[in-house]
């Protein structure tokens, strides 16, 4: 099937308006006049490279993104794709194994666009070690893991209250992007049934007044409890690092945190 390409000053207009500015907003900070973006957006004028990047860093447009409004103008693509596994991103490796092996006994795990794992460390994996194995298997995703009735949720304690955090997270992150296979994963979420037994806990929010959503996660040992934080590579100029994220799990109490080492040794079930 052929597909048409989209005219550059039509994606430029939907990233415009996708982020609520005005032309005369954007016309301003990029210093060009309103009527000038007016007849980029129209296809009135042909955008050099440079508007296009300048036009796409204001706009925050996301790097694989830009790609697409480089190739759309009639410009090859400014920003590299490489596989997490290609001898160029070496070093990003290793900053990434660093990391998720120093935050060991506590959970922490690399991701990729879509929510697949990329990495993870054993305090991760021991979390996962009870769950169905065909929810295991390449590529995992793990919003999928955390909230599907075979996964993590039988488990979750206040699910929700996690779920309604995970999937705002997931609106967010489809308004930033516009990414398809994300508003697809979203749907399949929110079709899940509210496992058996879930009840209205809320966890302990309220110790970090309200502003940070813990997971309480049943264990044969007990229940942990846990709040998460993510770290990105900053400014990436490849596409793959500029997509990967660390979440990295921190326990909500000492007896979390107790439970965690006992875990890492051994000895918590």
């Amino acid at each position: 099937m052929m597909v048409t390409p989209r005219p550059v000053g039509t994606l430029l207009r939907e990233w415009r308006q996708r982020r609520h500015r005005s032309q005369l907003d954007l016309a301003l900070e990029a210093d060009i006049s309103t009527k000038h973006l007016s007849f980029v957006e129209t296809g009135r004028s042909q955008p050099s490279r440079e508007m296009v990047l300048h036009l796409s860093e204001l706009l925050e447009i996301p790097l694989r993104e830009r790609n697409a409004v480089l190739v759309a103008a009639g410009y090859a693509p400014t920003y590299p794709e490489r596989a997490f596994d290609d001898p160029a991103l070496a070093a990003a490796r290793r900053a990434v194994d660093l990391v998720l092996t120093g935050h060991d006994p506590f959970p922490a795990l690399a991701v990729d666009r879509h929510w697949n794992m990329i990495a993870a460390n054993d305090a991760t994996r021991r979390l996962m070690a009870g769950i169905d194995a065909a929810m295991l298997i390449p590529p995992m995703n793990v919003l999928r893991l955390s909230l599907h009735p075979d996964g993590l949720a039988a488990q979750i304690r206040n699910y929700p209250q996690w779920r309604e955090h995970l999937l705002v997270r997931l609106r967010h992150q489809i308004q930033v992007t516009a990414d398809p296979i994300l508003a697809e994963l979203a749907a399949e979420l929110e079709s899940y049934p509210m496992p058996a037994g879930a009840t209205g806990e809320t966890g302990s929010a309220d110790e970090f007044g309200g502003v940070v959503v813990p997971l309480r996660l049943q264990t044969p040992a007990g229940v942990l409890s846990l709040f998460s934080t993510t770290t990105i590579f900053g400014t990436p100029v490849d596409v793959t690092l500029s997509e990967l994220a660390l979440e990295a799990f921190f326990p909500a109490d000492a007896a979390t945190a107790e439970l965690l080492r006992r875990l890492a040794g051994g000895t918590g079930l």
